[in-house]
Parts: C-alpha cells; structure tokens; sequence
C-alpha cells in the first residue's frame, strides 16, 4: 500500500513537472505573439542602435583618450541590458549574437566605420560624432516609443530618451567648451544618410520628422 501511494506520488510530480514545462513554454510564445511587427522591428533595431554607440564610444576613447567616451559607454551598455530584457521578456531573438565591439550586422557595420573614420579626423568631429548618435537615437526612440502599446517597453525607451538627453547636453558642453556650436556635422549626416536605413518602409523625406527610417537626415536648410 505504501509503495503504491510512493509510486502515484512520482507520476504526479512528473505530470505536474511536464505541465509547469509547458504552461513557462506557452506563455513565452504569447508574449513574443503579442508584440506588433512595429513592435519587434523597433526592439531588435534599438538593441543594435545602442550597441553602435556604446562601440563607437569605446573606440574613440582610445583613440583621445577623452573621458566623456567612456563614461556614456557604460551608460550605452545599460541602455542595452535594457532592450535585452526586453528581447528576452517577449521571446524575441537578439539580434546580438556576438558582443565584441565593431562586430554587427552590414548596415551597423558600415555606419560604424563611417563614424569611427570621422571620428579619428579630430577630438572636435569625435564629439560632432557623438552629437549626431544622440541625436539620432532620441528622434528613433520618439519613433520607437509612438510604435508601442505596451507600458513596460514604453518606460524603456523613455527612459532611454532621457538618458540620451543627458549625453547630448554632456558632448554639446564639451563643443561649446572649445568654441564650436553644437551642431552633428553635415558632411556626416549626409554621407550616412546615402548608405544606411532603419526599419521604416521609406527614407525620410528631410522633412525633420522622424518617421521610423533611422539616422534621419536633419531638415531641409538646417546647417
């Protein structure tokens, strides 16, 4: 009697084992399914976003030795923990599959080496360069943030956006400091803008608004 008990007792705990399995499974995979396309698209877009400037920083503190670089690198890795929570929260892939600085996918690839080139030319388009991360990635998050119904992922960005204020305010300080406006360089903007796209179905028009196609190019008329 005693060893039939013992044994229905096993059966139960692998049943609710195997249940418990499959009930964590289920909600993984309802959690990805509620996310939009827009949703998932913005996700895994500004998870790649934050690691170019977190790497770009990296380099160019080793190339000036500045410590501005490197203090918003750190910051650049949080903003990425954040988004990999996220990816993980809603069982989407991360598109980081190698951590390794200067390591992306084509486009990030290319737009990395265009920064880091422009950035070597003086400390002043190293922080130019800074200015124009920044200011792209708050006119993304703008974008990113309307993308989303979901509380959490709005908080992030937020959040984000905010921290990407305080980066901008910190490179156009340090700009000021030497006498120069605080402004991306054109040259920049436009040479990126020929060879790179975000998410968004269309490249923007100049019109100053974001309108999802990442690294937006700056109003028409706007130095």
């Amino acid at each position: 009697m005693k060893n039939r008990f013992k044994g229905k007792k096993r059966q139960w705990l692998v049943v609710y084992g195997l249940l418990l399995s499959i009930s964590i499974t289920s909600v993984g995979f309802v959690q990805a399914a509620s996310l939009s396309n827009d949703e998932t698209s913005w996700l895994t877009y500004m998870r790649e976003e934050e690691k170019l400037a977190r790497d770009v920083y990296i380099t160019l503190y080793e190339k000036w030795g500045k410590s501005i670089f490197t203090n918003i690198a750190v910051s650049e890795q949080r903003h990425m923990d954040a988004i990999k929570n996220l990816l993980m929260k809603y069982g989407v892939p991360d598109p980081v599959t190698d951590d390794t600085v200067g390591v992306f996918t084509d486009k990030f690839k290319n737009l990395y080496e265009t920064l880091i080139s422009k950035g070597s030319e003086s400390l002043v388009q190293a922080l130019k360069v800074g200015v124009f991360i920044e200011e792209t990635d708050i006119h993304d998050l703008e974008q990113a943030i309307t993308s989303t119904t979901h509380r959490d992922i709005n908080k992030v960005y937020t959040n984000l956006m905010n921290g990407s204020y305080n980066h901008l305010a910190a490179f156009c300080s340090q700009l000021e400091n030497r006498g120069v406006d605080c402004e991306s360089d054109k040259l920049i903007t436009e040479e990126l803008y020929t060879q790179f796209s975000g998410p968004g179905s269309a490249p923007n028009s100049g019109d100053g608004i974001p309108d999802g196609s990442g690294w937006e190019l700056p109003p028409k008329g706007a130095k």
